[in-house]
């Protein structure tokens, strides 16, 4: 969304405005709520709007914080689902993303599941959702920082940790301790969004695609 939005709000070499309307937008039903997804991990609900402030605002498809919100919803329940294969998984401890995993880089995700999940935790999952399900996401990532101390690093948290096989990784990736960073001060003060949303190359974009505020 991100890439669509700063084209058309671009002066230089814009696109169309209707190529807001060209992507597709699959939906999704899962426990019984309805979203707008694709068949990728969590982070294609985050990344976009680690920059674009989409709170209290919608074109003619949908509000997409909302719709983020209830994706990452989903994905909890997901993996609360999955933690009668992988007991690990619960209400303290759960998020898939593409990351690291005992045997290299994975990426994988759901629903519908994506990738040889294997009970990795992956906390950037979590740290990427921290605006949209604050109290869920916090609660795991306190939990983490609190019992699983080899899940911490000087940067921050691992990438991916596995306590199923006692597998911890040992890199940190930039990305993904950004969108961790990023959301966190999202949650905190709005600070990115609110210095982000100032740039005209934004506000053109959201303008034109046809975004109204509700």
């Amino acid at each position: 969304m991100m890439m669509y939005l700063l084209g058309i709000g671009s002066t230089a070499h814009p696109l169309k405005p209707d190529a807001w309307n060209a992507w597709k937008r699959l939906t999704f039903e899962y426990d019984g709520m309805r979203y707008i997804g694709s068949f990728a991990p969590l982070f294609v609900h985050q990344y976009s709007q680690a920059w674009f402030d989409f709170r209290g605002k919608r074109d003619k498809y949908a509000d997409y914080f909302q719709n983020s919100v209830i994706a990452t919803e989903v994905h909890r329940r997901f993996c609360l689902e999955l933690g009668k294969q992988f007991p690990n998984y619960t209400e303290d401890l759960w998020g898939i993303t593409a990351s690291d995993g005992p045997k290299g880089y994975v990426v994988w995700g759901g629903p519908p599941a994506v990738g040889p999940i294997d009970g990795s935790i992956v906390p950037s999952a979590t740290g990427g959702s921290l605006p949209f399900q604050p109290a869920n996401t916090l609660r795991v990532l306190k939990n983490i920082r609190k019992n699983y101390g080899a899940a911490w690093s000087k940067y921050g948290f691992v990438n991916a940790f596995n306590p199923l096989q006692n597998w911890y990784d040992h890199d940190v990736i930039g990305i993904d301790t950004g969108i961790t960073m990023v959301m966190a001060e999202n949650l905190r003060t709005g600070f990115v969004w609110d210095t982000f949303m100032k740039t005209p190359e934004a506000q053109r974009g959201i303008q034109l695609a046809g975004f109204v505020k509700y």
